[in-house]
């Protein structure tokens, strides 16, 4: 069976490295915050083309530590994708805010910003974009929109990294980016781990007192804190695999370009990714009548596929209380009741990425 995507290529392929920093950070004791985690945010700010990266404990942290540097509280609305992955829409909750959804295009799956302007309130105080699936979102129309209301921009780039938009990394293009390296993302700890990026040196305070318990100094707590800091453990993992992500993200569009260009069957319906964009092909997604009949059949063919995501965030249960019902957001219930995500992840041969390929072409509903 071909995975989806299949980690354990990765760690066999690069083992004596990990575990060499693995071992030097217990070698040290370093678990908890400490030099390994510390360099790692070097590292990644150097990558993200920003001054500053905070590392936290996940990316839903990461967007709660975005939330909070913002000042954004209860009382408090911002405007959110309801196509995306919850955690986006969970970092405005935990702070008291309210999450007002906006539905994705009909082409690039992305937060569309024609619908945005009809859902800015007095209340409203940020955009969160999503580069959902690793393809980057209209920044600049946001941007000019945010601007004309006097917003904040925060990217959530959970799925993205190494993207870019109009020649820019994607993480320094907002006042924040929020990042996740959970396994299977393009970059990933052995474990939880996220960042913060920015430009702005008092974002980096607030997000460095906020993730270790209000404090920057032992024992003196200047905020309400939270215990998000990176683990030493992963910070060194995270060192080890940065080395590697270019060529995984050259990987990653080799295979999803692969696909755009020689899968040709008009029962599927693939993202759009516009010329100023340089995606990274996080998922590969596409939209098909049958999806449970589509996934049963790859099985079938020896490949395996998921559902990303079966329900859009405003009309999840945890939601429920905000109102919003079937048909307010039309293109991301579509996709929602129609998406497929198929295998692709650097360590795929030729063979396999043309086994995929085939399988799709010979697909008959």
């Amino acid at each position: 069976m071909l995975k989806r995507i299949d980690l354990t290529r990765d760690f066999q392929k690069h083992k004596k490295e990990y575990m060499e920093a693995i071992e030097a950070v217990c070698q040290e004791t370093a678990y908890s915050g400490g030099r390994f985690a510390d360099q790692f945010d070097r590292e990644f700010a150097d990558f993200c083309k920003v001054p500053y990266a905070a590392g936290v404990n996940n990316g839903t942290s990461a967007l709660h530590c975005a939330m909070m540097a913002l000042g954004i509280g209860a009382g408090d609305e911002v405007i959110v994708p309801a196509n995306t992955y919850i955690a986006t829409a969970w970092g405005i909750t935990y702070t008291g805010a309210v999450p007002v959804f906006v539905d994705c295009t009909a082409d690039t799956w992305e937060i569309d910003p024609d619908k945005i302007e009809e859902k800015i309130t007095d209340k409203t105080r940020a955009i969160i974009g999503v580069h959902l699936y690793g393809q980057p979102f209209e920044f600049r129309k946001v941007k000019e929109i945010a601007d004309r209301h006097g917003l904040y921009v925060v990217e959530d780039c959970a799925q993205a990294h190494g993207a870019g938009y109009e020649g820019k990394a994607v993480g320094g293009l907002g006042e924040l980016g929020c990042f996740s390296f959970y396994p299977g993302k393009n970059l990933y700890a052995f474990g939880e781990g996220g960042s913060v990026t920015c430009h702005k040196k008092e974002y980096y305070d607030v997000i460095t007192t906020i993730k270790n318990q209000g404090c920057q100094v032992r024992y003196y707590h200047d905020l309400t804190g939270y215990n998000y800091r990176l683990e030493g453990l992963q910070g060194a993992v995270l060192s080890v695999s940065l080395k590697y992500l270019p060529g995984w993200t050259k990987r990653r569009r080799e295979i999803g370009r692969r696909y755009i260009r020689e899968i040709a069957n008009p029962l599927l319906t693939m993202q759009v990714h516009p010329e100023n964009t340089d995606p990274v092909f996080h998922l590969f997604v596409i939209i098909v009548e049958d999806p449970e009949d589509f996934v049963s059949y790859m099985e079938r063919k020896g490949m395996e596929c998921h559902r990303h995501y079966p329900v859009p965030c405003h009309l999840q249960k945890a939601y429920k209380h905000l109102g919003y019902k079937k048909g307010d957001c039309p293109n991301a219930e579509y996709l929602a009741d129609h998406c497929v995500t198929l295998p692709l992840f650097p360590e795929m041969t030729d063979e396999e990425a043309g086994w995929v390929i085939e399988a799709c072409n010979d697909y008959r509903a």
